[in-house]
């Protein structure tokens, strides 16, 4: 049986030193920026960038798109592309 879309955001904030959530819900900007920062996505220090930029960003480094432009990703990960992320996580 496959992970949940709720158990692969729980398994990504755990790897990049967030707390896990009991309801299901998206990542925050900070959780997002902690994701880029574990990905290897620089970020400026002094304000984060909007979501999808951060997810776009996330996405490129991690091979699931061509460029970090943020027209290229949705609202939220997709399932998909949380397994690719916490794959990417988990062999780091």
């Amino acid at each position: 049986m496959s992970p949940t879309v709720h158990a692969l955001r729980n398994e990504i904030r755990v790897a990049v030193g967030r707390y896990e959530r009991m309801e299901s819900t998206g990542f925050t900007k900070e959780s997002l920026a902690a994701i880029c920062e574990a990905v290897g996505y620089e970020i400026p220090e002094h304000s984060l960038p909007s979501k999808p930029e951060m997810r776009a960003g996330i996405l490129w480094k991690i091979g699931e798109i061509e460029s970090d432009d943020p027209d290229e990703v949705g609202s939220s990960f997709r399932k998909a592309e949380l397994t690719a992320i916490a794959t990417e996580l988990r062999d780091e």
